[in-house]
């Protein structure tokens, strides 16, 4: 009997926005560049209101032509989540691929993967971005349990996500894979013309913070550590990219109580797909100062766009940072952080761009679909 090669990727994708959504667009296009029928089935409704971040989670661009997405789930609809399970038992794919970030997907993911599952052919791999989250809800565990029992394997692109994955399950195959290279952006192109397009100076130092404003992300220590002596008069801007998923105000009197005016740009709207080149190309530096983290998708795209970086030393930053190669790792503290800016300014960029270049080489997509066909393969049926 030949192998059945239809692959269903469950997740956010067009005509909803941000990093999930890119990243499974590409997942689809990877699987089907090994051969497999594709498929995604997203949401209609994302994040009801209380959890909606930021302005909007749908996306002003063009849907990609070069994909089967088909928008049907809704995640608080209990009828929309048998329909899709129902559709896809009857599809019979060999291979589901789910995303899992937040447990209040637990519910709506877990009754899908429920119904999937009456068909024996199809085995269900998660990628699991998060299995304990960054910002806790009641709920939550018991959300992960139910979510976690009808998967047959895991994939995780961080080895702390992999540890909190065994705390709920020991016995399921599971693997580690590092977060492939956003390479869906477009090409680098000079600084000097991603300035122009951006209207920043350009002779200016520039340390960039780019990706949604969340209290975990640490954008009032970079602030904190701007404000640090030296740092404040070395003539280093910094350039802020990304829309606040968090209340801005406090953000906004910091930069006003530290007297950071001159020395910050605010463009803090959501980036489009189609800008997100001109935001990494315009920086000397990608400065991520977490205050702790699982993986980031803000360290691939700094990888793909040849942008050394300075992270802090938690989760998963400093595995995909080799100290001294592609970037520099510091404590997630202000002194720490401005320390560690001024420095990486004191070395030669060359070396980074060189380590990058070299390092780069293992964060494929062909990897991560290699991956999950493993732990497919292992899954007992």
């Amino acid at each position: 009997m030949p192998e059945n090669r239809t692959t269903v990727i469950i997740g956010p994708a067009h005509p909803l926005r941000g990093g999930l959504a890119s990243f499974n667009e590409r997942l689809a296009r990877a699987f089907r560049e090994e051969g497999d029928r594709v498929v995604i089935y997203t949401f209609s409704l994302q994040y009801p209101g209380f959890l909606l971040p930021g302005t909007t989670q749908y996306s002003s661009e063009p849907a990609p032509r070069d994909i089967d997405i088909r928008v049907r789930i809704n995640s608080v609809n209990p009828f929309s989540w048998i329909r899709v399970g129902l559709e896809l038992k009857k599809i019979r794919p060999g291979l589901v691929v789910v995303r899992y970030w937040l447990p209040f997907m637990g519910p709506c993911l877990g009754t899908i993967l429920r119904i999937v599952k009456g068909s024996r052919d199809t085995r269900v791999v998660c990628i699991a971005d998060n299995i304990i989250p960054h910002e806790k809800r009641p709920g939550d565990t018991a959300f992960t349990r139910y979510f976690i029992r009808p998967v047959d394997g895991f994939v995780t692109m961080s080895r702390k996500v992999l540890a909190d994955l065994r705390t709920f399950d020991r016995n399921k195959p599971a693997g580690f894979v590092p977060h492939p290279l956003y390479d869906n952006f477009g090409d680098p192109l000079p600084k000097a013309d991603a300035r122009i397009s951006l209207g920043i100076p350009s002779d200016d130092r520039i340390i960039l913070f780019f990706g949604f404003i969340r209290p975990y992300k640490g954008l009032d220590i970079l602030l904190r550590a701007m404000a640090e002596p030296e740092l404040y008069r070395s003539g280093i801007r910094l350039l802020i990219a990304g829309e606040f998923y968090d209340d801005s105000k406090p953000y906004l009197e910091l930069i006003r109580a530290l007297k950071l005016e001159d020395k910050v740009i605010l463009r803090t709207e959501f980036i489009p797909d189609s800008q997100v080149r001109y935001y990494l190309c315009a920086a000397d530096l990608v400065v991520q100062p977490y205050r702790n983290a699982t993986q980031s998708g803000v360290t691939p795209l700094a990888y793909h766009f040849g942008k050394p970086m300075v992270v802090t030393r938690v989760g998963a930053l400093p595995d995909m940072v080799p100290e001294g190669k592609v970037g520099l790792v510091c404590a997630p503290e202000p002194a720490s952080l401005a320390a560690t800016i001024l420095r990486y300014f004191e070395m030669k960029e060359q070396v980074f761009i060189d380590g990058i270049r070299e390092e780069k080489k293992q964060y494929t997509w062909q990897r991560l679909v290699q991956t999950i066909r493993s732990i497919a393969h292992d899954i007992q049926k």
